[in-house]
């Protein structure tokens, strides 16, 4: 059937994918006869679904995992989700919601049906999305960090450190989030500046007309204040010492107390005390033993401990407590105040400083392997500039609050007695075993279960080891097979966001668990963002929809596009013209193979130029992958794109094919023929990785396969010594050549009329290869040496060869005159520049010797260039 005349990435896409499932291509085993390479992914919340984040991510790691295929090693890419406690918890009530169904009105277990129910319908979409990116993941080692065995896992592990003494319970002051009603971790909250008010509130001071001023950016609280502090070196307030205020609107009243901790200059130099809704004053009021008064419900709601306005949410409370403190004349004055606020990583709900009991994990010991081998690079972070943000975190890391109240998720291995003491065992009857051998009048069933989940971070940070081995927590443990031929992983493509989340945690989880780093290089990209800058989210309408893109650009050209500027740990500026344009590319290289198929071939031998031209392009294609070699070897996965696309549409489409392509309705000699088709093969197996799915429809189009022949598992090209002189040859004729279409493009002389051309002072072309190309592709009719130039002819210099190309009057002199002189003062300029730089003492003496040796070429170039510019003006 004859091949369409444009690519059509619909016709293709799926079929493929399809063959590759089907034949087992993306399946990996332990294989001693192999070296394994493992990249684990990134695992998307079972809420997701594909958003040009993870276009970015998982195209990188496609064409890492393509290419360690390609180069006969044991290719594993692990796929799977993470259960997302808030997220998906979230969803799950807001469907209940839908249904008139309150989470309050059902049990625990009842509550756990329905999100299992959710998560099987709608929890997989995000993977199979991935597939139509072609993620060629290992689908049948898909995990999720619910299912049954890692679901053990964790809680082993929580076991585990618990015995080891680096988990312990806690009451503490923590992070609240009110929207999703749970405890967070200190990196689970970001701080923004918040344009806020500073309200100055006066508190009467009891048994006086007297009153001290507070400013404060919560007026909502004041009903939990338990004190008013002053420093007890600031003169203006020496006479309150010792005596009580009361709180405005309610009349409670409170001690006045001292602490240097007072700042002096800001505000008014009293601090409100609210040990309850503040860490700093949670702290002052241990030290002062003061009551604590929590006034907010979990919903972030006034309790009845507030007195006023209960019920009301506290941002609806400030507005109304200003008026009424205004109302009372309390308020003294407004000013606006920009102060920074701590938002829930997953709800964006402002955070509620809480005390609460809570399970932490130690932090400090457990973190050291995992600070020290990312700063001696036995772990690489990639671009480097990430290794001082990782060891600030790690060298001033707190304890991590894991607890959080929710039902979805792995819930806590604590059992508690009647009596407040607890066991931490796996099962209700392990925890009565420990608990009755103090207690011998318990009863089992009084035991009670933690109500409390684990932080997410807590099961995805054993993610590398227990996507192979879930019982190698257990104590003694040394792993199965699988673990121990796959890990460590060698890859991890991840986004800097998530360096402390996951990276971190993963490392201190290797370390611990396996007693070695989990992955050799650790990627970081960049955030995908919109041609102005910003980051693309849902609210700005500024984020494409991946499958439309898709769809209306093929796969390939997609991941082109999500490539071609995206150099590791800097934003990606996303503009869909870079889509486009790896559309573009997929046409181009469609057309060329058309081109190249078109051909029919004869026995002859083949020409000079033909011979030329296979020398040539072997060369360069093997200078152009040991460039791309190193590149993927540091990670410039743009900058190995590139190379590759420039190889195939300016080396081999532009030059290449132009140099045998035979005269119209003939026949190409047989030896180039199969030669290119063999440089097809070569150029499709290194674009594979980046553009999979065109290049196995086209290496299927080349030539008869075998049932398992597929680009997808073809040998990686190997690099190969090359030839730089006949490089140099090359790069020298394709510039002559250039300025030859050049002279015909701005003398409007057709490209079919063949010229002569005069070379005055350069006889070694005379026996170049390359001087059959120069012909054939400058349309020359006659190439003459040592002759002068011809009177009224177009002159010009390549790497100091004078050429002059006789015009006999086919060109309008006036204006040819302005061109030239306009040409010869730029030349002077570019030359006064040159001259500049090289009797400057300064330069001169401080300019590495090739750095000089260059700048005394462009002079003797510019130079040559005016001299054959103002003969051709000369003799017009």
């Amino acid at each position: 059937m004859a091949l369409s005349t444009k690519y059509n990435p619909a016709e293709v896409e799926g079929k493929w994918y399809q063959q590759w499932m089907d034949k087992g291509f993306f399946s990996a085993s332990v294989n001693p006869q192999k070296d394994p390479y493992c990249i684990v992914i990134p695992p998307p919340n079972v809420t997701g679904v594909l958003h040009m984040g993870h276009m970015l991510n998982n195209t990188i790691q496609d064409v890492l995992i393509r290419k360690a295929r390609m180069q006969g090693k044991e290719a594993c890419w692990v796929p799977g989700t993470d259960h997302a406690s808030i997220a998906t918890e979230a969803r799950v009530v807001a469907m209940l919601r839908e249904k008139g169904i309150k989470k309050s009105d059902l049990s625990r277990e009842q509550f756990l049906e329905y999100a299992w129910e959710w998560k099987e319908k709608y929890g997989g979409i995000i993977l199979e999305q991935l597939k139509k990116l072609g993620a060629s993941c290992d689908w049948n080692r898909t995990k999720f960090t619910m299912d049954a065995d890692y679901y053990d896992a964790v809680i082993d592990v929580f076991i585990d450190l618990y015995r080891k003494g680096y988990i312990y319970r806690s009451l503490r002051m923590i992070n609240w989030d009110p929207v999703g009603k749970t405890a967070l971790s200190d990196d689970e909250v970001n701080y923004k500046d918040v344009q806020s008010k500073l309200y100055y509130i006066n508190y009467p001071i009891e048994g006086s007309n007297d009153f001290v001023t507070i400013a404060t950016v919560r007026p909502e609280t004041i009903m939990a204040d338990t004190a008013i502090c002053i420093n007890p070196n600031d003169e203006r307030y020496k006479h309150l010492k010792g005596k009580r205020a009361r709180i405005p609107l309610i009349n409670r009243p409170i001690p006045i107390i001292e602490d240097d901790y007072v700042t002096m200059e800001f505000g008014t130099g009293c601090l409100k005390v609210t040990p309850a809704h503040d860490l700093n004053d949670y702290e002052l009021g241990k030290k002062h033993n003061l009551d604590l008064i929590d006034i907010l419900n979990d919903d972030g709601t006034l309790n009845d401990k507030a007195q006023i306005l209960v019920g009301e949410d506290r941002f609806v409370a400030r507005k109304k407590i200003a008026k009424l403190l205004e109302e009372g004349n309390y308020l003294s004055k407004i000013e606006d105040y920009k102060s920074n606020v701590g938002f829930s990583e997953r709800t964006d709900a402002v955070i509620e400083p809480r005390l609460s009991l809570q399970w932490f994990v130690k932090m400090k010991a457990i973190t050291k392997p995992a600070l020290d081998n990312v700063m001696n690079d036995t772990i690489r972070l990639i671009p480097p500039k990430f290794k001082n943000t990782y060891s600030h975190w790690m060298e001033n890391v707190r304890d991590w609050c894991i607890s959080r109240q929710l039902w979805w998720g792995h819930r806590i291995p604590a059992w508690y007695a009647p009596d407040g003491t607890f066991a931490v065992a796996k099962t209700r009857q392990e925890a009565f075993e420990q608990l009755s051998l103090k207690n011998p009048t318990l009863h089992e069933e009084a035991l009670k279960q933690d109500e409390d989940v684990l932080d997410t971070w807590f099961s995805s940070w054993l993610w590398p080891i227990a996507v192979f081995d879930c019982s190698v927590f257990k104590d003694g443990n040394k792993g199965n097979n699988e673990l121990n031929y796959f890990y460590p992983t060698n890859d991890l493509v991840t986004a800097p966001e998530i360096l402390f989340f996951w990276v971190a945690r993963m490392i201190i989880a290797g370390y611990e668990y396996r007693g070695q780093m989990p992955f050799k290089n650790v990627y970081l990209t960049g955030i995908v963002r919109d041609k102005q800058g910003r980051k693309m989210s849902k609210s700005l309408g500024n984020s494409p929809d991946p499958l439309e893109l898709i769809a209306k650009y093929g796969a390939d050209g997609v991941r082109t596009g999500m490539l071609f500027s995206s150099p590791a740990g800097n934003d990606l500026l996303f503009d869909e013209k870079l889509c486009e344009q790896g559309r573009n590319f997929a046409n181009k290289i469609w057309n060329a193979f058309r081109l190249v198929k078109g051909w029919s071939t004869h026995t002859t031998p083949p020409p000079a130029e033909n011979q030329i031209a296979c020398a040539w392009f072997e060369n360069r294609f093997n200078q152009a992958l040991q460039e791309l070699d190193d590149h993927f070897e540091k990670f410039r996965i743009s900058d190995a794109l590139m190379t590759v696309y420039k190889l195939i549409w300016e080396d081999f489409c532009s030059w290449y094919l132009e140099m045998i392509k035979p005269g119209f309705g003939q026949p190409i000699d047989e030896p180039t023929f199969e030669k290119t088709v063999t440089f097809f093969e070569s150029l499709l197996k290194i674009l594979h990785p980046f553009m999979p799915f065109i290049t196995e429809e086209l290496w299927h189009e080349l030539r008869n396969r075998g049932e398992r022949e597929y680009v997808i598992v073809s040998a990686w090209p190997k690099a190969k010594p090359y030839d730089t002189s006949i490089l140099k040859e090359a790069a020298f004729a394709f510039e002559v050549i250039t300025e030859i279409r050049n002279t015909r493009n701005t003398k409007n002389l057709s490209p079919k009329e063949p010229l002569k051309i005069q070379v005055t002072n350069n006889t070694a072309l005379q026996g170049s290869a390359f001087l059959a190309v120069i012909k054939k592709l400058g349309n020359l009719s006659e190439v003459s040496f040592g002759r002068p130039a011809a009177p009224g002819g177009i002159n010009f210099v390549i790497q100091s060869t004078e050429f002059s190309i006789p015009l006999n009057g086919k060109i309008d002199t006036g204006a040819q005159r302005l061109a030239l002189q306009k040409e010869i003062d730029y030349q002077r300029g570019f030359l006064n520049a040159v001259n500049s730089k090289l009797s400057n003492d300064r330069f001169m003496s401080s300019a590495p010797p090739q750095v000089i040796e260059m700048e005394k070429k462009k002079k003797a170039d510019a130079e040559a260039k005016i001299k054959a510019l103002e003969k051709t003006l000369s003799e017009l």
